[in-house]
């Protein structure tokens, strides 16, 4: 049995046929709740004198526990399986986004301006003031989603074949929360150089470019050159994303706790992109007690095989993560599951916040520390405080091509941050209510509309 809690992406659909005997469909409610299984619906298909078909919609944890509550109602009597459907696949079939025309073409007149002859005066409209290229093409709402398949997820170097499913989805909460127009790009190369340059030829189409399941160190190079080298927003979901989430939710939860970003200690298991890119934003905001934890430990002055970006955060300390959390006021994992155990967390400070945002299992199940913290956060839906990266990327994006900006700056990344915290009233904040909803439609709004404000003080719009 799966000890993790049952959650929707390994949903299952069942067909069964079973008899009209009084119970039956009652032995098979028992059987999948004694499997473990989470019901969402069961729904009539035909009903006659002898026989009922049903449709039942179960959540599974895992590949294996869906396999368990098969098992389960294979073994009563008289009832038949008659089809047995994974949701997750069935909704990912055929792709997730599609290209749609924002114009219909009805009659020779608009073919003649949608098309030849009038698009040549658009042509060279455009090559007269490369400007106009915003104006009058998708450039000014068309993003980018550039992997190349190096980190996909948690689940490592899959390659851009199966990034895509990722990448798709990504397009997709562009549409949904910003209604912005962005489209898949996976690279089949993972030499930097071929990446930056790749990039570099495809932006005349595009308003920006999000980075995404790119490995680290590699993508902090990528990143920095494309911004340098580009006159439109370069953002890496994974690095900013991850910070300016994490931030929102950490300001409300210190909140809850009365104390103060800058004086408490702060611990951060995971060095890559996610968690360099946390610590740089949190320094920023005003944190000046960060520890750097890897699968070595302590990111330490001491060591000698650290990269630039860690060595920027190493402190005069030696040690192991147990040694880390000692006395630790927070604790922010963007690392591996099950890390972290019970005595960890009771080794902390009084009143500790614990972040453990793996997916998708966490460094340690909220359930099993849940009287022992102040506050929990996970990456997970399944738990209340999900730190997710759709409360920022949206916003950010929306925001950028509204104003034009030709680059996003560490102070956007901050003001979004506080901008998503602002929106949780301090009446309304709880230990299980420390960030908006990724369903709460003010959210992309609110800090479109502050990325566009700061923009416009960092003098990088120009609109």
């Amino acid at each position: 049995m799966a000890n993790l809690k049952p959650n929707s992406s390994y949903s299952l659909s069942l067909t069964i046929e079973l008899p009209n005997i009084v119970g039956t469909l009652s032995n098979i409610t028992q059987a999948i709740a004694g499997a473990g299984g989470s019901f969402e619906q069961i729904s009539l298909i035909e009903h006659t004198c002898s026989i009922t078909q049903r449709e039942i919609t179960v959540d599974a944890s895992s590949e294996g526990h869906a396999e368990e509550i098969l098992a389960a109602v294979r073994e009563i009597p008289n009832v038949k399986i008659l089809k047995v459907s994974d949701r997750t696949f069935d909704l990912h079939s055929k792709g997730k986004i599609m290209v749609a025309s924002r114009i219909s073409i009805k009659s020779s007149s608009e073919l003649a301006m949608a098309y030849t002859p009038g698009v040549g005066r658009i042509c060279n409209a455009i090559a007269h003031d490369h400007s106009q290229v915003f104006n009058l093409t998708i450039k000014q709402n068309t993003v980018a989603v550039v992997t190349d398949g190096s980190a996909v997820l948690g689940l490592g170097n899959l390659g851009p074949e199966a990034a895509l499913p990722v990448m798709e989805g990504k397009a997709m909460l562009f549409k949904e929360f910003a209604d912005i127009d962005a489209f898949p790009i996976c690279l089949a190369t993972q030499d930097t150089e071929e990446i930056i340059e790749t990039i570099k030829r495809i932006t005349p189409v595009f308003g920006g470019v999000n980075l995404e399941d790119i490995a680290a160190p590699r993508c902090f190079e990528i990143e920095r050159r494309l911004q340098q080298e580009l006159d439109i927003p370069v953002f890496h979901d994974d690095q900013h994303g991850t910070a300016i989430v994490s931030l929102a939710a950490l300001i409300n939860a210190l909140k809850l706790v009365q104390k103060s970003l800058e004086t408490v200690q702060i611990v951060i298991n995971g060095a890559g992109a996610a968690g360099i890119a946390i610590a740089a934003l949190l320094r920023t905001a005003g944190a000046t007690n960060i520890w750097l934890c890897d699968s070595k430990g302590l990111v330490s002055n001491s060591r000698t095989d650290l990269n630039p970006q860690k060595r920027e955060f190493a402190v005069n300390v030696n040690g192991s993560l147990v040694d880390a959390m000692q006395g630790a006021d927070v604790f922010l994992g963007v690392s591996v599951p099950g890390v972290v155990t019970l005595e960890m967390v009771k080794s902390m400070a009084t009143k500790p916040i614990v972040f453990a945002m793996a997916n998708p299992i966490p460094e340690i199940q909220p359930e099993l520390i849940s009287d022992d913290v102040a506050v929990v956060a996970t990456g997970r839906s399944d738990y209340p405080n999900q730190i997710n990266n759709v409360l920022a990327f949206p916003g950010i994006f929306r925001g950028a091509l509204d104003c034009q900006a030709k680059t996003i700056t560490e102070h956007m990344y901050l003001e979004a941050a506080k901008t998503i915290a602002s929106l949780v009233n301090i009446s309304q904040l709880n230990r299980e209510y420390i960030i908006p909803s990724v369903f709460d439609k003010r959210v992309y709004r609110a800090v479109a509309e502050a990325v566009c404000r700061v923009a416009r003080q960092d003098r990088v719009a120009s609109q």
